[in-house]
């Protein structure tokens, strides 16, 4: 999200807050299963079990057979009482992110105050009755969270207050990330992957690496994929809006492009996302490409003009978060919740063949001569749970100066990040 895209608050004191509420046994999580009968817990009674075995909710009225199914996936979803989460879990539970045959569990964690909300999450989950949806577990404690699972999605965050400075929000968020690094780093498995979405994304996942040594850093990642998406979306319409233009009394009708001819933006390739995910990150199309009808492939700057690209595309995508807010009063939560999905399939499962994605990534060893160390938006394929870096992409002068800017920017925001944190990272 963008630094105008507000996130559900999840306080550093999170697991604090909550530990009065908790017995002794509810801090163990519940143990994920195969079973066929699969039961929702929305946070269970002061000392009730946490086990996948008891009497804990009502059936959900599963359609596929043990046969028919893959291992499970238990995944944690942090802000979940807020909208995007509420956007989120749907995807989660439906087989769009893990596949039609994985199982899912859930785990469920905001603020104390969240926990209500959530409980409703839960109902509602269940009411749903999804095929794949074997546990939902809801709680405002780390340990619970995040002992077991197999993926993170950190959506909760401290957001952006009329009248806050940059400065202060990073720190908060620096403080609260710091402390979910240092519970990731003694209940999780080395081999969590880890997605932060609250913002300043980067940053926050930059202080998780530095706080959490015992997993790799490559698990590790920030969301620009709804940037990416913004910029696939904007060059289909504007592709479109040549096409009319070109068209003209020669077509169907004056200024309407054919369904046949109509590009959507799944049909745009290779847009990248550099750098940060802010106001300064810098959407590139130079290596972009429109699958046509035809199946042929079109390099966007041959369809599009150089002042539009270079101009007005760019500034689109930069503030496109803050437009949203402006229009329903509130900050994205569909289109990143769809964001998430993808960025979370193509990792898990692979990208297409012939097609990169943006994911901001441990800068270590990159080929673009990005400083070490930085959570930078990169283009990637991924393959077997694994990403890698695009090579050998040329950059002309202006993009070399807008990803120099992005450097410059991660920068003043770990420097404030450090300041938080008496420089303990």
């Amino acid at each position: 999200m963008s630094s105008s895209d507000s996130t559900t608050l999840l306080g550093a004191a999170a697991a604090g807050a909550c530990a009065a509420i908790l017995s002794a046994k509810i801090l163990q999580p519940p143990t994920p299963t195969t079973a066929a009968s699969p039961s929702v817990q929305a946070q269970p009674a002061a000392g009730g079990g946490g086990g996948a075995g008891g009497d804990r909710g009502s059936g959900l009225g599963i359609h596929t057979t043990q046969e028919d199914q893959t291992d499970p996936v238990t995944v944690c979803v942090s802000g979940a009482a807020g909208q995007i989460g509420y956007s989120l879990i749907p995807l989660l539970c439906s087989g769009a992110v893990f596949g039609e045959t994985t199982p899912v569990y859930l785990r469920l964690l905001d603020v104390k105050q969240g926990m209500e909300a959530m409980r409703g999450i839960a109902m509602e989950l269940e009411d749903a009755s999804y095929p794949l949806l074997r546990d939902v577990y809801t709680t405002c404690d780390y340990s619970v969270a995040f002992t077991g699972v197999d993926v993170v999605v950190l959506v909760g965050g401290m957001p952006r207050r009329e009248g806050m400075e940059r400065s202060d929000l990073i720190g908060i968020n620096s403080k609260i990330f710091h402390g979910m690094g240092v519970v990731l780093n003694e209940v999780a498995d080395p081999s969590v992957k880890v997605l932060v979405v609250a913002n300043p994304a980067n940053t926050n996942c930059r202080t998780l690496i530095k706080s959490c040594p015992k997993i790799p850093a490559t698990n590790f990642s920030a969301l620009t994929r709804l940037d990416h998406n913004r910029a696939k979306s904007l060059t289909a319409r504007r592709v479109n809006w040549t096409t009319r233009l070109q068209t003209g009394a020669g077509g169907r009708a004056e200024g309407v492009v054919t369904d046949t001819n109509r590009v959507a933006p799944n049909d745009v390739k290779n847009v990248i996302i550099w750098g940060n995910h802010s106001q300064v990150q810098y959407p590139d199309l130079n290596h972009a490409v429109v699958m046509l009808r035809s199946h042929r492939p079109a390099p966007v700057r041959s369809m599009l003009d150089t002042e539009w690209i270079e101009g007005e595309f760019v500034t689109t995508v930069q503030q496109r978060g803050a437009k949203v807010i402006q229009a329903r009063g509130a900050s994205s939560a569909l289109s990143a919740a769809a964001a998430i999905a993808g960025h979370l399939n193509d990792w898990l499962h692979g990208t297409q063949e012939g097609e990169f994605v943006s994911m901001a990534i441990d800068s270590t060893g990159n080929p673009y001569g990005v400083p070490d160390g930085l959570v930078f938006s990169f283009p990637v394929i991924c393959s077997g749970g694994e990403y890698s870096i695009v090579e050998d992409l040329y950059i002309d002068p202006r993009s070399r100066d807008m990803i120099e800017k992005n450097v410059a920017d991660l920068a003043v925001e770990w420097n404030a990040a450090q300041a938080a944190l008496n420089a303990k990272l």
